[in-house]
């Protein structure tokens, strides 16, 4: 198989240009369904980086719950709460979800939003209903592993960020061949996989691009939730979705290691990178 790798003036090349009569609704409608009491930072952060990496319209929705603070912390974002069960999203949720679902252009499920089968059932059902791209990540992956039979059936593209952790949940283990392991759960799932960690590997299980960017100083969490919501993005704004995983690693990528090349990798914070990833996308 052959193996690329972006550069980036093939990040630059891929990314849309902004017509100058256009209006948000041009640059992506998005769908986040994120977050549980306790991991408010991981919906937060996907949801800032998806308006940083050029998202038109991000619609954030939360767990009642945690939905105060979400409102609090977010200025661009559109904050909406969803009903929940000990302060993760329930499955008496759906019938908002699906009526959001309808006009979203791309979905993103899972940072933060906890394990318990009530979310189990949300995960499930999205995965069944969502007729747009669709990104699983965090516990999205973890509780879509049992669900198998209806990833594989998905019509609509289906991108999978997993760690290794995550990876062998899927049912695989990403050692001691990457490439190997991570082509035939592509092809398993009918899926893109990014399997994150020292140079990133996406595939779809025809063509495998690997990125060289990033550092160690992003092993960090949330860092995983600014990739996410940045990849939400740059779908939303129409590149197709392999090379919009390969850029989305790039970029995150570059703005983990511009951020350690100013302020070295002990301090970096997954919301320094979010605030530089403009820096890369002009």
């Amino acid at each position: 198989m052959e193996i690329r790798c972006l550069n980036q003036n093939d990040v630059l090349r891929l990314l849309p240009d902004r017509d100058p009569f256009a209006h948000k609704g041009c640059f992506g409608r998005l769908l986040l369904l994120c977050g549980s009491v306790g991991y408010t930072g991981a919906a937060a952060l996907a949801a800032r980086a998806a308006v940083r990496g050029g998202a038109g319209l991000v619609f954030l929705g939360v767990p009642e719950s945690i939905y105060a603070i979400e409102a609090a912390k977010l200025d661009e974002p559109i904050v909406f709460p969803l009903k929940d069960r000990a302060g993760k999203l329930s499955p008496d949720s759906l019938p908002e979800i699906f009526a959001r679902l309808e006009r979203a252009d791309v979905c993103l499920l899972g940072p933060g939003i906890g394990l318990s089968h009530g979310t189990e059932q949300v995960v499930a059902e999205v995965l069944k209903q969502a007729k747009c791209p669709l990104i699983l990540d965090a516990d999205g992956i973890t509780l879509a592993a049992t669900h198998k039979d209806i990833l594989r059936e998905r019509t609509a593209p289906t991108i999978l960020t997993p760690h290794d952790g995550e990876f062998r949940r899927l049912g695989l283990d990403p050692e001691p061949d990457r490439i190997a392991a991570v082509t035939a759960l592509a092809r398993e799932l009918n899926a893109i996989i990014l399997l994150k960690g020292h140079r990133t590997l996406i595939t779809d299980g025809v063509t495998l691009y690997r990125n060289h960017t990033g550092n160690p100083g992003m092993a960090t969490g949330g860092s995983g939730d600014v990739l996410s919501g940045l990849l939400a993005a740059l779908l939303g704004q129409g590149i197709a979705p392999l090379e919009a995983a390969a850029c989305a690693a790039w970029i995150h990528g570059a703005a983990g290691d511009l951020c350690a090349g100013e302020m070295g990798q002990y301090g970096l914070t997954p919301s320094d990178m979010v605030l530089t990833l403009p820096r890369l996308l002009k």
